[in-house]
Parts: structure tokens; sequence; C-alpha cells
């Protein structure tokens, strides 16, 4: 039986086997750090085979020996997703070496925040954003389709942002290029339904990462190895997307109460201003070491423990959507 007749109309074993990525070629771009690196470390514990491309080459072959190390099968190839040339010498490559790719996770990202009225003189913040977030993705997509499309097999997860479905203040470059990156993906989905390649969209939260360190706190976020078992999830099960409670609250208030929606972005907007970095008063030569206070322990009332569990609770009734 050929792969595509397999794979094409699958039955509950053959379902089961294709949640199982033992033995298949995930390809991770942004690998040598944050949420590409825990990708690539959990993908490669399930058996998979790992391409991780990221441009620092130093950091890359740390990764690749770490899960080297542990018995996983991990290969690094520096590119720059942003140049053409690049991407189409880097898939050569590994079509040549490896014959194929299954699955893409497009995370290279590139974070930028900062208020659109500090932004006015400096257009290359957006197209820079645009570059990596959108560009970035669709030129790996593309290269890598064709073979997906033959051989009648292929999952591309898309790292998009929460932050989409709210719009979420001072990150309008950054936004603006995952929303292009979404509607894209939609498109795709449709398209290549009959050829057995899905797209899944992964609206993340805040994920505590080197990208976000320059902004500052910006309220709760996730680990990389939260994000890393979500993408795991994306590759095992291939929903259509996979979206946070957050997401999902802004997204609704967006179509069922758009003006207190935006009431309450807008303070958000007011009690969070720009970071040091964003006004340009600090640059990383002067700006000073964080001091860790340890502050006194207060504790809490009855009160609060009550309110605080019960709104634990209720968040339970808001699931993230993932179909």
């Amino acid at each position: 039986m050929t792969e595509s007749s397999a794979e094409g109309k699958p039955g509950q074993g053959q379902r089961r086997r294709q949640r199982d990525i033992a033995g298949r070629h995930v390809l991770i771009t942004g690998a040598s750090s944050g949420i590409g690196r825990s990708a690539a470390i959990a993908v490669a514990a399930k058996g998979a085979t790992v391409f991780l491309l990221a441009r620092r080459d130093d950091e890359l072959a740390e990764v690749v020996a770490e899960i080297r190390a542990t018995g996983g099968d991990a290969h690094g190839y520096p590119c720059d997703i942003t140049d053409s040339d690049s991407v189409d010498h880097v898939v050569k490559l590994i079509l040549d070496e490896h014959d194929h790719v299954d699955m893409l996770v497009n995370n290279a990202g590139r974070s930028i925040r900062r208020a659109i009225h500090r932004s006015t003189d400096r257009l290359h913040d957006y197209e820079r954003t645009m570059a990596v977030n959108y560009f970035g993705a669709i030129r790996l997509t593309l290269a890598l389709l064709p073979q997906m499309r033959e051989r009648k097999f292929g999952q591309i997860v898309n790292i998009s942002s929460a932050g989409v479905q709210a719009a979420t203040p001072r990150f309008s470059a950054y936004l603006a290029s995952k929303a292009a990156l979404d509607k894209f993906t939609e498109v795709a989905a449709v398209e290549t339904k009959a050829d057995n390649v899905k797209f899944t969209t992964i609206h993340m939260p805040l994920v505590r990462t080197p990208m976000i360190a320059p902004s500052g706190r910006q309220g709760p976020s996730q680990s990389p190895e939260w994000a890393a078992a979500t993408i795991l999830r994306a590759l095992t099960e291939r929903p259509r997307r996979i979206d946070v409670p957050i997401g999902t609250l802004a997204e609704y208030g967006a179509m069922f109460a758009p003006g207190i929606r935006d009431v309450v972005m807008h303070r958000y907007y007011r009690a969070l201003p720009d970071s040091p970095a964003a006004k340009g008063e600090l640059t990383p030569a002067t700006e000073p070491k964080p001091v860790a206070v340890q502050e006194p322990s207060r504790p809490r009332s009855v009160a609060r423990r009550v309110t605080g569990t019960a709104l634990r609770r209720a968040a339970r009734w808001v699931p993230g959507t993932h179909w």
C-alpha cells in the first residue's frame, strides 16, 4: 500500500499512527533558543528527525548536540529566512540529504512593542517584522509545499499570537504581520485539503523568551516548555487552530461588544506605557542591570483566597478554541 493511500482516508488505527510522529521529518525555524529550541527537544524526544534552522550557527550546534546526547536525531542548518537564496539553498540541501520534510513549524519571529505615535518615523519596524514573521514563513512554506503535495502528506504549523485576537496595543507591527500569516493559513488550508496537507495556527499567549526581554513585564506569561508542548499537540492532533482562553474571550468580545472591548484595551494601553527601550531612553550599554528585591510575603485574606479560587474555576469554562 502506498503512503498516499494509507494516509488519504485514515481509519481509527491509521489516525492513531498519524498521531505518532516517530520517524517523521520535522523542520523548525528559530530553533536556536526560546520556543523553537524547546520544541526541537520535545519533538526529537518523540522519535522524530528534527531539522533546526536559525541564523546563529554556534547556538544551533549547541541544541543539536544536546538532542543527540539524549539519543535524538537532529540536524542543524544555518539559514536566514528573510533571504530567498539562503532558504532555497537550505531546502535543497535538506531534501538532497533526507529526501523529504513531513512537517514544518514556522516559529522564527521578530517582535516590536512600541506605540504607533512613536513609530511615525520608523517604517522599517513594520518592514522588518513582515520580513521575518510573514514573508519568511511564506518563503519556507512555498519551498516545501510541492514535495508535500506530491507525497500526499504534510503538516505546517504557523506560530501566531493571541494578540491578533485581542488587538493588543503597542504591537501594531508585530500583530499585523501575524494577522497576514493567519489569513494566508486559512486560504492554504482550504486549497490543500485534497492533498492531505494540513495547516495549524497556534495563537500563542505571551511566552518567556529572549524576544520579549526588551519590552519588560507585560503581564502573565507561559514557559517555552509549555509552548513546546502546544506545538507537539499541533503536530500530533493536526487541528485547524489552537487558541487560549484569553484569545477566545477577546475574539468574542470584539464580535459581540466591540465598544466595551475597545475601552478595556485602551485602559490596558494607558496602564502599561512604552518601555524605556521603545522610548529610546536607554541603550544596552547604559541600561542598569535589574536588581532582585525580595518583597516581604503578605498573607492573603480568606476573601481573596476564595475569590481567586472562584475565578480560576470560572476560567475553565472558557476553553481555547481547538478544532
